[in-house]
């Protein structure tokens, strides 16, 4: 079969102050018509650099030194402008891994997937908006016309995945680019996202290469997968080969760092001790839209020193306001939140005293967000060691290189300003300020969830580490299932602002299990060749400002029975390991699934 793609030998660079770095060596690949190919690797490898390549969309300090892109035979490398404009958006379509970075916030979703018909197919403004609106209803989209109307703010980050996805597919392309279509999403969203991409893919035959740092996502999207280290394809294979028998080292570490539902959960060595942190009947709401969106409701937890407690759930259901009343950037409305045996649920950070700051610190996802371009790394660290760190003999710099070592930086590294560091050594950056303070808890709010599966397993076990050494809580945020079975000792999990299901996380793949875990554990990607679970969350969560009288989680519930969920809030029922389960279905009959 002619294929659809054929590169030869690219060859890419990008210019620097000293010399050209060498991206792509002399990368090649062939793309069979409705082909789906997946390529991963850590972040510099060169995966985006490829997509853009093909795109001939490198930027300015970009470019191309050799090889040959030939797409419908034609070669894209001695394609005029125009011969481009036909091809980019038309036969070749990119899906962005941050879908807001494709959507006009200016423009209504209708007005802009209206442009891609009209600018690639000549169809008038009547016709566009019919098909426009269609696109939406293939991917899904919950009302189609009235998200036509909407703006991209309006949307929820699947929900703008899923309308990037629509403008990607609304010219009927030959082949789809996917940047990380699923790094940013829930992973019940994430499982849906690939199910659409699947079935739009077999429906319209569109070829699709997939880049990501998550072999799992490639494995369910793809039948061949490639493998990249330095801009070089190190091994190809089929995926369920690739995931049974690989060959090649680098491709041996990828897997061994990736998580698994079911492997082994290494525990932290030293047995957590006191209760620390017990929550009660902790309520949080906010003015929204003209309506009141309860994001916390009569939400519990309860936490030891030196354990590792996890919170689990979907964008929404109340995870990162807790983080922040917990760290006192917010107060709660009513309800109790006694940190070592002090009440700190109304009270912010101006109202606790210098050691109730220090004692609790707080990592953010992205840690961009904490670093000043302007300064060295090393300076938000000393200030933190003025501000919240005990007096001790040590002279401040020996302090900073102390903690530097600890995330395992070398000392020097503190000079360095935040561009010339990798995002793993941001993030262990971000973990050394929080724990200038010696905190006696750390709250990790999806930390790790953007990291390549090496430089997050790097992360993690620093985490771990910090945990033992210095017996450190640490409340950890994350959707990823995994992950969170892999390394915490207790899990709530938590939808609508409620918790649905608390207990160890070692059980939390035994039932008896609430409908909503069930549903969470169904829609991790299996490694290829094992058996897909067929649950799948129904429509979407409700709109908060109008839930449910009942159980949160009963308008999408596959085991929803009806009026009694619909109206009384569920019992919480307690299994015999302690676990609690808040649901109307008895817990034997939970354990039959």
């Amino acid at each position: 079969m002619t294929a659809l793609l054929a590169i030869r030998d690219l060859r890419v660079e990008y210019a620097s102050a000293r010399r050209p770095v060498l991206a792509l060596p002399g990368f090649s690949l062939d793309l069979a018509p409705g082909e789906s190919f997946g390529l991963v690797g850590e972040s510099g490898c060169g995966k985006s650099t490829l997509l853009l390549a093909i795109l001939r969309h490198l930027g300015p300090g970009g470019r191309i030194t050799g090889g040959a892109i030939v797409f419908e035979g034609q070669d894209l490398l001695t394609a005029d402008a125009a011969a481009l404009r036909r091809v980019r958006g038309g036969r070749i379509a990119l899906v962005p891994q941050e879908p807001a970075s494709a959507l006009n916030p200016s423009m209504t979703i209708g007005r802009q997937l209206m442009e891609v018909p009209m600018q690639h197919q000549r169809v008038g403004r009547a016709e566009a908006r019919e098909r426009a609106e269609q696109a939406l209803a293939d991917v899904r989209l919950p009302d189609p016309r009235g998200a036509m109307a909407r703006f991209a703010h309006q949307l929820s980050g699947g929900q703008q995945q899923r309308v990037a996805i629509a403008m990607a597919l609304l010219a009927r392309p030959a082949l789809l680019l996917l940047d990380e279509p699923t790094s940013g999403l829930d992973v019940t969203v994430a499982a849906a996202v690939l199910d659409l991409l699947t079935a739009l893919s077999e429906t319209y035959r569109t070829a699709m290469i997939a880049i990501s740092h998550d072999l799992a996502v490639v494995a369910r999207l793809c039948a061949r997968i490639g493998v990249m280290q330095a801009g070089e394809m190190v091994e190809e294979a089929l995926a369920a080969t690739l995931f049974a028998a690989p060959r090649h080292v680098y491709t041996q570490a990828l897997l061994a760092a990736m998580p698994r539902l079911g492997g082994a959960a290494p525990r932290t060595e030293a047995p957590p001790g006191e209760t620390l942190l017990d929550v009660a009947g902790l309520s949080k709401s906010y003015t929204v839209g003209g309506g009141r969106v309860r994001a916390l409701e009569d939400f519990a937890l309860r936490a030891r020193r030196g354990a590792m407690v996890a919170i689990v759930g979907e964008s929404g259901c109340g995870k990162s306001s807790f983080a922040r009343v917990l760290a006192g950037l917010q107060a709660a409305d009513t309800g109790a939140m006694r940190f070592a045996g002090r009440d700190l649920a109304g009270r912010t950070l101006a109202a606790r005293s210098p050691r109730e700051v220090a004692a609790i610190q707080m990592v953010f996802q992205n840690p961009e967000t904490t670093l000043n371009p302007a300064h060295t790394v090393g300076q938000p660290i000393l200030r933190a060691l003025r501000k919240l760190a005990a007096p001790a003999p040590l002279p401040l710099a020996a302090r900073l290189a102390a903690l530097l070592e600890m995330v395992r930086l070398p000392a020097a590294i503190g000079r360095a300003l935040p561009r010339q560091l990798s995002g793993g050594q941001k993030q262990r950056i971000a973990i050394a300020r929080a724990c200038a303070g010696a905190p006696d808890l750390l709250i990790a709010d999806e930390a790790v969830s953007a990291l390549d599966a090496s430089v997050q397993a790097t992360v993690v076990d620093l985490l771990r580490h910090i945990q033992r050494a210095r017996g450190t809580t640490i409340l950890f945020i994350s959707h990823d299932l995994a992950l969170v079975q892999a390394i915490a000792d207790e899990v709530v999990v938590m939808y609508g602002g409620r918790v649905m299901q608390s207990g160890p996380a070692a059980r939390l793949l035994a039932p008896p299990q609430h409908p909503y875990t069930a549903a969470l554990l169904a829609a991790v990607p299996p490694p290829p060749g094992a058996p897909r679970a067929a649950i799948r969350l129904r429509g979407e969560p409700s709109d908060p400002r109008h839930p449910p009288a009942g159980c949160r989680f009963a308008p999408r519930c596959p085991r929803h029975l009806g009026k009694l969920c619909d109206d009384t809030p569920p019992p919480v029922q307690v299994t015999a390991d302690g676990g609690r389960i808040a649901c109307h279905i008895p817990l034997p009959e939970l354990a039959l699934g």
